[in-house]
């Protein structure tokens, strides 16, 4: 800590040395942090996915991940961290160094229902975590399994309330955005159904195919395949507007549940006191990928829009997703215990 001294004589400020050896030591940190983020990446950087393989993370971190190889030249390396709704490689996020060797592919779940739903998450999704870009955002999809008798949303809800607590649905895991989904569905609609989490929407989806599990809402990425193959029943779109990579599917508010919205969406993260330079470098080079015309044609196809928004927007999008899945949480009197 640098002490100083403010001379005044006849009103005339004579020197202040402190101010002026506090500002030198400024320019020789951001100088630092420049030189850091010029040399940067240095070796391979890796991209956590809080999710298994074939899920929406996955699938953004993949894509974006090859361009920033190509443009950096350096590996950017995709692991996936599951388990506990995300906790699990949001928390290894949170506690790596912030030197921009270590990102998390982040998603509605990890860093939007996690601080609404868990009573005891051991990292705070807002302060643990330098914004970089919302990458993707896309619509969850409601399907069933090929033996329910429903073609539809309306047909889903008069059967289940024919059939009082006989349903059972699936997710990706406790907290994800697609549980919540369902659990919002129930809170509008009065129906009763059986929550089967899963690790992730593969094993959840496998067992929709196979009869089961009856039904589930998830993110649209991993669904849409076995949509367009027939394998399952599509029922509506969890968005307000309707899917462009599915435009023929009803969403659920056009079904009869008015006002019911939610989004899934894929942002990257970096630890806290990840250096300005660093961030900005990154950012530059993933606006670059979101430029690009096949970035964009791989993203449309899985149903969902390309965002690639600023650091400071991103930050702003997570306070509103949290506020929002609080609200949805509140509503549906969910809370989760983290292991």
């Amino acid at each position: 800590m640098f002490s100083y001294l403010i001379i005044l004589e006849k009103n005339v400020l004579v020197w202040d040395w402190g101010r002026r050896v506090l500002g030198a030591a400024a320019a020789v940190f951001a100088l630092a942090g420049a030189a850091r983020a010029e040399g940067w990446p240095e070796r391979p950087v890796t991209i956590i996915v809080p999710s298994p393989a074939g899920d929406g993370s996955d699938i953004a971190a993949r894509l974006i991940g090859e361009k920033l190889r190509i443009a950096l030249g350096q590996g950017f390396v995709v692991e996936n961290r599951p388990g506990a709704g995300g906790v699990i490689g949001s928390l290894a996020t949170a506690r790596s160094a912030p030197d921009g060797y270590t990102f998390i592919m982040a998603n509605a779940g990890s860093h939007g229902i996690n601080p609404a739903t868990y009573v005891n998450i051991p990292y705070d999704a807002q302060a643990d975590f330098t914004p970089i870009s919302l990458i993707y955002r896309a619509p969850n999809i409601f399907i069933a399994s090929p033996k329910l008798p429903v073609s539809s949303m309306k047909e889903l809800v008069a059967y289940a309330k024919a059939n009082p607590g006989k349903l059972s649905f699936a997710s990706g895991g406790a907290g994800s955005s697609a549980h919540m989904s369902t659990e919002y569905l129930k809170v509008l609609t009065g129906i009763e159904a059986t929550h089967v989490p899963y690790r992730g929407a593969s094993p959840a989806l496998n067992d929709i195919v196979s009869g089961q599990v009856e039904f589930m809402a998830v993110n649209l990425p991993p669904a849409i395949g076995l949509v367009k193959g027939g394998q399952v029943k599509p029922l509506a779109v969890t968005t307000l507007k309707r899917a462009p990579a599915l435009p023929d599917l009803p969403t659920v508010d056009e079904s009869g549940v008015k006002g019911f919205e939610t989004v899934a969406w894929f942002g990257l993260l970096g630890p806290k006191g990840l250096p300005q330079p660093i961030v900005d470098k990154l950012h530059a080079e993933i606006a670059k990928a979101c430029a690009d015309k096949e970035v964009q044609e791989k993203l449309a196809v899985l149903g969902g829009e390309t965002v690639c928004n600023s650091p400071a927007e991103f930050r702003s999008f997570l306070a509103a997703d949290i506020a929002r899945w609080k609200d949805v949480a509140a509503k549906a009197s969910i809370k989760i215990e983290a292991q």
